[in-house]
């Protein structure tokens, strides 16, 4: 549970290859912060029943339960929204945003006020660039856009979905203030799920017949707190797989929250002809089946991204066999 101690980083591997065509790169990092008390104590308070977390509080986006732990803070680039960051260029200039959710048990909405964002890539794979007003970003998951910015000064909003709360961060491409009003319209306007992003064709999977699925059911309950998959928690009986062949993950959600879902030594293409990704949200009462090669030999964990059900158990493992 260190993640919600803060240690973290975000790494940056630049392609070659990527022609690029922007004037600025900014790196943004979302999270949220615990004060006056620990990770350890947080998850003790979750097993007990004496939630640390806003419950009965939900969101539509996320279908159902939107989190377990009411956080101090949420923060960009670790500043509060009283003292935000603030990023700085000139109008019409063309910005490469990389968003990044380190935190622990949040989901982020985020918008540019006075801006549509360009889709460009998930989880560092490239898709065919597409529009939106706000992007849904799941604990783990990462997004690439780029934004033509206007003339003024503008609200970076990211909404912790289901929590009432917001982190702030400010553009700044000339002189003035902010508008008054944080919340700009486009975090209530387009949001771009999984099903309208499609990996470019050198991002995809080559296509080929799946030698071997894993079903896997995320199983638990938030009065309880006995998070696991397929009713276990932290089976490390590996789910076999061999070198070489077409896998598929398929996560069957059968509890009333999400879960962001990753693998570790892989990355996977979603629903066939989807996004490539490393971490998927899974929402409640639905499934999502994740393809990949398998290419890495090892034995290799696969959780939850909300640090306090994988601590719970809600983790597998995929092993190789000769």
């Amino acid at each position: 549970m260190q993640l919600d101690r803060g240690l973290y980083a975000p790494l940056i591997v630049e392609d070659p290859a990527e022609s690029g065509g922007y004037d600025q790169d900014w790196t943004v990092v979302l999270d949220d912060w615990l004060d006056g008390t620990t990770p350890d104590d947080v998850f003790v308070s979750l097993r007990v029943g004496t939630s640390m977390g806003p419950m009965n509080t939900t969101s539509a986006v996320l279908g159902g339960d939107a989190g377990d732990v009411r956080y101090a803070y949420y923060l960009i680039n670790g500043r509060l929204p009283t003292a935000p960051a603030a990023f700085t260029a000139q109008p019409r200039q063309r910005v490469r945003i990389r968003f990044i959710n380190a935190g622990g048990d949040t989901a982020f909405r985020v918008a540019l006020g006075g801006h549509r964002m360009s889709i460009t890539h998930t989880d560092g794979f490239p898709v065919t660039p597409i529009d939106t007003d706000a992007l849904l970003i799941g604990m783990g998951e990462r997004y690439d856009v780029v934004v033509t910015l206007g003339d003024g000064v503008f609200p970076l909003v990211a909404l912790a979905e289901g929590k009432d709360a917001t982190a702030l961060a400010l553009v700044r491409t000339s002189a003035g203030q902010p508008p008054p009003q944080a919340r700009p319209k486009e975090l209530d306007g387009a949001v771009i799920g999984y099903d309208t992003l499609h990996a470019i064709p050198t991002a995809a999977l080559p296509g080929r017949p799946v030698d071997v699925e894993h079903r896997l059911d995320l199983t638990g309950n938030m009065m309880s707190y006995d998070w696991g998959i397929n009713g276990r928690q932290l089976d490390l009986s590996p789910n076999v797989i061999r070198q070489g062949q077409r896998v598929r993950v398929s996560f069957t959600n059968t509890t009333t929250m999400y879960h962001p879902m990753h693998i570790h030594g892989h990355t996977f293409q979603i629903n066939g002809n989807g996004p490539r990704k490393d971490t998927v949200i899974v929402l409640p009462r639905q499934k999502v089946s994740c393809d990949f090669d398998a290419d890495n030999p090892g034995q290799w964990i696969l959780h939850c991204h909300n640090i306090y059900h994988a601590e719970a158990g809600m983790a597998a493992v995929l092993g190789y066999e000769q």
